[in-house]
């Protein structure tokens, strides 16, 4: 079996397929990494692959896809302050490469599963004090409509058993080694990782601000998880609220003082951009997620365990 992971250039692309080669439970005899950018192998491992295509390219999309390909990861996404820059590029990256993947899955390998990284910035507008699986979407962003209308789409193409899908909506993820990217969420990393190395950094929104958060290594723990649920688990909807946990701006902040010390705090300058925070208040921050864990995903102990994994498993990478 052939496994792709599109967005295999970025971060969690990388750290995902890291993974899996590390793990005995999904059999599989090459992965596949595509990107826009040539990605690189993470590990010295024959069975990967890395390809340079646009997804936005539904000719380069059939390409990647072939009769040996079981389980395909698509993670490849413009993300939300960038998508609602850029209308146009989101609509294609978002949309429209989603469903070349899903055409070339249906036509080429029917039943695949497929595992679509999705948000909970599908959720926006007047909300429940719990988010529930269920709950109506109203995204507030153009990157959380995009999302959304993937997620029908995932559903719909599962129902109809052209795809075994899988969509997860996917918490905040902090703390991301690296530099910031055009995520709204940005900063939700951003005010860990830059004071931890003696740097300045700016805090866009108010400090009350409730996140719903999950660790990068425990999202990963999920994906692979996610290709092991089996599909009858799902029910009537294929989509699933990944476990996070709650956590303000302000809690965040204070587990940086209790893990690094006062000190750190200090390289945190206050400074509210309007546009980043009418994004990202439009998100929820608590969500009911005994149906997540009733399927075996997991969910992160709290904050401080977070930022000490952080220091002793990515500050490296934090500062390449």
């Amino acid at each position: 079996m052939n496994i792709i992971i599109t967005g295999g250039a970025g971060f969690l692309g990388q750290r995902l397929a890291r993974s899996l080669l590390a793990q005995e439970q999904i059999k599989f005899s090459s992965l596949t990494l595509a990107d826009v950018i040539l990605p690189t192998a993470p590990l010295a491992d024959p069975r990967v692959r890395c390809v340079q295509a646009d997804l936005g390219n539904q000719a380069e999309v059939q390409a990647l896809v072939s009769a040996e390909t079981g389980l395909i990861y698509h993670l490849a996404a413009i993300v939300s302050s960038h998508a609602e820059a850029d209308f146009d590029l989101g609509i294609k990256v978002n949309i429209d490469a989603t469903r070349y993947l899903l055409e070339a899955a249906r036509h080429q390998v029917p039943g695949c599963r497929f595992v679509f990284s999705s948000s909970l910035a599908v959720f926006g507008g007047e909300l429940p004090e719990l988010i529930q699986d269920n709950t109506a979407v109203c995204p507030q962003s153009s990157y959380g409509m995009e999302k959304a209308v993937c997620e029908l789409m995932v559903n719909d193409y599962a129902r109809k058993g052209f795809i075994d899908g899988r969509v997860l909506r996917l918490p905040t993820i902090s703390v991301r080694p690296g530099k910031p990217n055009k995520a709204a969420s940005s900063f939700a990393s951003g005010i860990i990782r830059e004071p931890l190395q003696g740097e300045e950094t700016v805090c866009p929104v108010a400090l009350s601000l409730p996140m719903w958060l999950s660790s990068p290594a425990t999202v990963i723990e999920n994906f692979v998880r996610a290709a092991l649920v089996p599909a009858e688990a799902f029910g009537d909807s294929r989509t699933v609220n990944l476990p996070g946990i709650t956590v303000t701006v302000e809690q965040m902040i204070a587990s940086l003082a209790r893990v690094a010390g006062d000190e750190a705090t200090r390289h945190i300058r206050y400074q509210e951009d309007e546009a980043i925070s009418r994004i990202v208040a439009s998100w929820p921050g608590r969500f009911d997620i005994s149906r997540a864990q009733g399927m075996g995903f997991i969910q992160d102990a709290d904050f401080d365990a977070v930022i000490r994994s952080f220091i002793q498993n990515d500050m490296q990478g934090a500062q390449a």
